[in-house]
């Protein structure tokens, strides 16, 4: 059984008329989760400002990790956050929280991450963690890596951010002709997002013809039940993203920027922020050309689960 597999990314638009363009590999047609992590967009570098207006969610954490730049975060709970890199931002939505996000630097690189709530914590109170990450070491076979652990915990490195699930995320640097081998939980499944670099990963014990050459903001899959994943950089330096946690069996409808469990559920989100009910609250302080982003119209059919984790492909 194969127990890796690619996902290329595909370009979308990022907040309305101006928006700049991210990258993204989950949700995809071929996956829906790894682990409780349900929402992978690559951006930049880019000079086209990131500017989205306040907008809603409900069900969902959003985790924003960006290696260049800054990004300025309101959220109706009132939390008013700048981002650098190496900082952490995670904001809990449960039953409702609206917040936006805009740059406010001239270039921007990083990722935004969704960590789908489980079905008994989705309807709890919204919240908000900032966490500043520190540099670990890793120990290496050759060359020299190091990972800022900024979800859960690696290689000795812990954040204190709040999860529902068991989670992991770090950002992996590695030198040029590095191999390292980074455990990990044999019980996680973990994704491998290539930011910059020459990166080819590996099941640490794994044969050669499983090893997986990344391409720029390629998602490389590693299914669970590994102790170790290899990582090896060519004649540049890499960057990358390492996410992973325990599967979450469960079924989510995802839409716009909803989770939910029903299609009534989607359908209930969407006209409580149309009606602006107070469901979302209000974000306080944001002067970009719209008070708020509409929800698009629902599709004329019923929208289904998805299901959470087909087995990579044998």
């Amino acid at each position: 059984m194969t127990t890796m597999q690619t996902i290329e990314p595909r370009e979308v638009p990022l907040g309305g008329l101006r928006a700049m363009t991210v990258r993204r590999t989950l949700p995809h047609r071929e996956r829906t989760l790894v682990g409780a992590w349900c929402f992978v967009d690559h951006f930049g570098p880019s000079t086209t400002p990131m500017d989205v207006a306040p907008h809603p969610h409900c069900g969902l954490q959003t985790v924003t990790w960006i290696f260049e730049g800054q990004i300025e975060h309101r959220d109706s709970a009132g939390n008013v956050q700048l981002i650098n890199p190496g900082e952490v931002n995670l904001m809990t939505a449960g039953d409702g929280i609206s917040h936006s996000e805009v740059s406010r630097s001239d270039n921007l690189r990083g990722v935004q991450l969704w960590v789908a709530q489980p079905d008994v914590d989705r309807a709890g109170s919204n919240g908000f963690d900032h966490f500043v990450t520190p540099v670990t070491e890793l120990p290496v076979m050759a060359g020299q890596a190091t990972a800022r652990v900024f979800v859960g915990d690696l290689a000795g490195a812990a954040s204190p951010v709040r999860t529902f699930s068991p989670l992991v995320a770090a950002e992996v640097e590695l030198a040029p002709g590095t191999a390292v081998d980074v455990a990990v939980d044999p019980d996680f499944e973990h994704a491998v997002l290539l930011d910059d670099g020459d990166l080819t990963i590996a099941p640490g014990d794994a044969l050669e013809e499983e090893a997986l050459a990344l391409r720029h903001a390629d998602l490389g899959l590693v299914d669970s039940g590994r102790e170790h994943i290899r990582f090896m950089s060519g004649d540049s330096a890499v960057r990358a993203v390492l996410i992973g946690g325990v599967p979450l069996d469960e079924d989510i409808i995802m839409w716009w920027n909803f989770i939910a469990r029903t299609h009534e559920e989607i359908v209930a989100a969407r006209d409580e922020w149309q009606a602006d009910s107070g469901r979302f609250g209000t974000v306080e302080g944001y002067d970009g050309p719209i008070d708020r982003i509409p929800a698009p119209e629902m599709p004329p059919v019923r929208l289904k689960p998805r299901k959470p984790r087909p087995k990579l492909v044998e």
